[in-house]
């Protein structure tokens, strides 16, 4: 019986959801607050520079060719894809640096010149982590979290003590050349945990980036964002920016209607893919399944300062992502988990989307984006943020051999603050929870509410966790979930 669904949020998990639901048969209409849809995956264009203002890296490309599959499409019929080469590059100091092809067999030669033996560890280590890719995306993640008896198959019991043993301790027994350390424990880091906390089985993250590779949408990520409003219109999805969710409205335990910019809209069904806990916020205490201290007492992932630079030249000596390890990845690890506060010297990332995509500046000129982890919660100010683009502009220069602060056009930033006013972020956190052993799978934040009937919720915060592949996937679970309990 078809159903009228009501969506809080237009990021991945939301337009998702809403592709599903419509598919389903069902009256669907999103509402989102902002000016522009795509929740976290907005653009930022000035100048005639365009910027992604969150996601910029398209791992996994198989998860979302089977989300345009389950509408018989592809991928192709919407957007461009580019397979970067190399996939990116990783500084380590003044002309130090380790570049990272866009196949296995040049990696494992890359492994080779730097540490002896390693070539052979890395081909088995691969190996181990394309099975457990195997098991975790083709299967695992598309579970809904319900019950703990979904993460037992024939499968998993093989794989036990990878739930038990952690990513950083397995890379050490392997590899004993620092930088190679540093290099297979970054992928985790999009997981949200440092390495030392994050279970084994999540090597398929080092599948993901050796064996999948890097790619790149043709203008941006924000064209995966375009591609599924498209879908979703042409699914018969109403979307509504603008829309500022006021309330979500309760009578005998039943969800029945959002308050929308002073506005009551009767659903039958209400799906949040905003933040979480700011969701639960919208309803009376006594409806809120989760607390205070509960949120509290989370890992959550960390948050980011962010710089989005237009710059007068081309820029030297990078590739499209590169990465800047010349400090030390522990201590700013620390700084994020262990200790938070602003780390002294930061690891940080840069993306120039413009060495791939000539729609991403003028022509002569670079788009750049800077990208610091820091811990969400944090003092966010200005002088701050000036501070350390000081700081990471300096050592860039330093270490790409070039000047470039002459050459800055403008310069936006976006961070912790930010992350609160546009997407109401617990903490201004960037990436949800982070996937710790007792925050996988059913351990996480429910898709749907344990107390009010017909509320649902989708996105990081809950299954099967952060990124962009995940939040498609989050929104075919709960969609099915509402088809499944209706």
């Amino acid at each position: 019986m078809s159903k009228k669904i009501t969506i809080i949020g237009s990021g991945f998990s939301s337009l998702a959801a809403a592709c599903y639901s419509a598919k389903a048969g069902n009256e669907v209409t999103v509402y989102e607050k902002n000016a522009t849809i795509g929740g976290r995956a907005r653009q930022l264009k000035k100048e005639g520079f365009t910027f992604d203002i969150g996601p910029t890296w398209y791992w996994m490309p198989d998860v979302f060719e089977r989300f345009f599959a389950d509408f018989n499409k592809k991928p192709s019929d919407y957007y461009e894809l580019i397979k970067l080469s190399p996939a990116y590059q990783v500084y380590f100091g003044v002309k130090d640096f380790v570049t990272i092809a866009d196949n296995l067999p040049e990696i494992v030669k890359t492994f080779e010149q730097i540490e002896t033996g390693s070539g052979k560890q890395l081909e088995n280590f691969i190996k181990e982590a394309q099975s457990n890719y195997d098991i975790a995306i083709k299967d695992l993640v598309y579970r809904p979290g319900v019950s703990p008896l979904e993460l037992i198959t024939i499968e998993t019991a093989k794989k036990v003590n990878q739930f038990f043993g952690n990513i950083s301790s397995d890379i050490r027994r392997k590899f004993k050349n620092k930088k190679l350390i540093q290099i297979l424990e970054f992928p985790v880091l999009f997981l949200g945990a440092k390495p030392s906390d994050t279970p084994s089985f999540y090597s398929f993250m080092n599948f993901a980036d050796f064996g999948l590779g890097t790619w790149h949408p043709k203008n941006g990520m924000y064209s995966v964002i375009l591609a599924m409003e498209k879908l979703a219109i042409e699914l018969g999805v109403k979307i509504y920016t603008n829309s500022n969710i006021e309330k979500i409205e309760v009578e005998n335990g039943t969800a029945k209607a959002l308050i929308i910019n002073g506005e009551k809209i009767i659903s039958d069904v209400i799906l949040s893919g905003a933040d979480y806990h700011h969701s639960e916020s919208l309803l009376d205490e006594k409806h809120r399944a989760y607390s205070e201290k509960y949120w509290n007492n989370k890992t959550f992932a960390p948050s980011s300062l962010l710089f989005y630079v237009g710059f007068d030249k081309k820029i030297q000596n990078v590739e499209h992502h590169s990465l800047f390890f010349d400090v030390d990845f522990d201590v700013h690890a620390s700084d994020i988990y262990d200790n938070p506060k602003w780390p002294k010297e930061p690891l940080f990332y840069a993306s120039f989307p413009s060495k791939t995509d000539e729609n991403s500046a003028p022509e002569g000129k670079e788009a750049g984006i800077f990208l610091i982890p820091l811990a969400p919660g944090l003092e966010d100010t200005e002088e701050l943020r000036n501070v350390y683009f000081e700081k990471i502009i300096t050592r860039f220069e330093n270490l790409t051999q070039q000047e470039v602060k002459n050459s800055i056009i403008f310069r936006e930033s976006f961070c912790v603050n930010d992350f609160i006013k546009d997407y109401n972020s617990y903490k201004g956190n960037a990436y949800g929870l982070a996937n710790t052993l007792l925050q996988t799978a059913f351990l996480r934040p429910k898709l749907k509410s344990k107390k009010v009937k017909n509320l649902y919720f989708t996105g990081q915060l809950t299954v099967p966790g952060p990124g962009v592949p995940p939040a498609l996937i989050s929104g075919k679970l709960v969609s099915e979930l509402i088809e499944k309990n209706s």
